[in-house]
């Protein structure tokens, strides 16, 4: 079993930035990616970014080049740094975590932490 954990959320102004982290403990030696989702309100949950086990990111359009992610996924740490944030910003954010088992993937989520990004 693998535990997930989030932190760095809260409240910032319209233009500020907030990185978030994620721990991943338990069973995390054969992770092989970390990621981020968000869950804006009336929305489905969507990726924001990813790292593979050689650390390397890609990014989906939503951060349109705002958002920055790290980590290591050896250690089972995620990090994601939010620049330039704005209302539209505002959601829940997940911190996933995949590891190999035996031909398929155990995938594992945190609870997701709340930012809010207001005036």
């Amino acid at each position: 079993q693998v535990r997930v954990v989030e932190s760095g959320g809260g409240v910032v102004e319209p233009g500020g930035s907030l990185r978030l982290s994620c721990v991943a403990s338990g069973d995390t030696s054969k992770l092989v990616y970390m990621a981020w989702h968000r869950q804006i309100s009336g929305k489905q949950r969507e990726l924001v970014a990813f790292i593979n086990h050689e650390g390397s990111p890609t990014y989906k359009e939503v951060g349109n080049g705002r958002f920055s992610i790290a980590g290591d996924t050896d250690n089972g740490r995620v990090f994601l740094e939010m620049n330039s944030l704005e209302r539209a910003d505002t959601g829940v954010y997940y911190c996933e975590a995949w590891r190999y088992r035996s031909g398929t993937h155990d995938r594992y989520w945190g609870q997701g932490i709340q930012v809010t990004v207001s005036s």
